[in-house]
């Protein structure tokens, strides 16, 4: 039984979405896949014109989890349980599929910022749920802006898309193909460079942190390259909880938000019984 107002996927509909999952493709098109219930329904909240949407694809059960597509003027396609999963990137899906237009942003040097900023920066960041985490967690805690640079996976992989989901659409975020010319446009409007690294002082120790700050986090083995970290006006590092090291490194991501809650999420007062 066939969803009224829903079209079936044709072929040519699914080749072209499956291009999507290889970067080039999303490049050229400026489009991008989301695939899950949470994930494209927090796209579809956060979009801010519905022309952000190309269309969604849901096999007959999927849509059922997302009613408010087939109510809606949405460009909904229905496609087989087979020919889904051929498209899908996860082993076990749920059947419900967005297709969205990548949005645009202004580089962050072309921004106007309250005098109280954090821009968060990264370098060489390869793993996707790492750099999708990041954009969601800059988002929840109030970050302004994020920029990435070489080496840094793309945002629109779809791995990424799902670590990050809704915000996508509500964080700012740009790429650069020179990182150090753009912390230098950064520093210009009055940012200071404070950049992750494991030579860098415990960043408990620092009692304030600058109003306008770009926070460097670096690649998950290496850090940061060495020409950021030699710009960078504190290097802080998140020290072993007792002193010694049971583990190399950190996460990346978690990294991120040890540091973003530090800087962004001021101490309240005790609570007064």
């Amino acid at each position: 039984m066939r969803t009224p107002g829903a079209e079936a996927a044709s072929r040519a509909l699914l080749k072209r979405l499956a291009r999507l999952h290889q970067r080039k493709y999303r490049d050229e098109s400026g489009l991008f896949l989301a695939e899950g219930l949470r994930t494209v329904r927090e796209l579809l909240e956060q979009m801010a014109d519905p022309s952000m949407l190309d269309c969604l694809v849901c096999t007959e059960s999927g849509l059922l989890q997302l009613p408010e597509a087939s109510r809606s003027a949405l460009p909904v396609f229905l496609a087989g349980e087979a020919e889904f999963a051929a498209l899908a990137g996860t082993r076990s899906p749920q059947g419900v599929l967005g297709v969205f237009r990548q949005p645009s942003f202004p580089p962050p040097h072309e921004r106007d910022y309250p005098a109280t900023a954090l821009v968060v920066v990264l370098d060489g960041v390869q793993d996707p749920g790492n750099a999708g985490t990041i954009l969601r967690t800059a988002a929840w805690l109030g970050a302004d802006a994020l920029l990435s640079g070489p080496g840094t996976v793309d945002f629109y992989n779809p791995k990424s898309v799902r670590s990050s989901a809704g915000s996508l659409f509500s964080m700012p975020h740009t790429r650069t193909d020179d990182l150090p010319e753009a912390l230098g446009a950064l520093r210009s409007l009055g940012f200071e460079i404070v950049c992750s690294s494991l030579e860098g002082i415990d960043f408990r120790r620092f009692g304030a942190w600058p109003e306008r700050t770009a926070l460097v986090i670096g690649n998950e083995a290496n850090g940061a390259e060495r020409r950021v970290q030699a710009m960078a006006d504190r290097l802080v590092k998140i020290p072993h909880g007792d002193g010694r090291s049971r583990v190399e490194s950190l996460n990346a991501a978690v990294s991120a938000a040890i540091l973003l809650e530090r800087i962004l999420l001021s101490p309240l007062p005790p609570a007064t019984l």
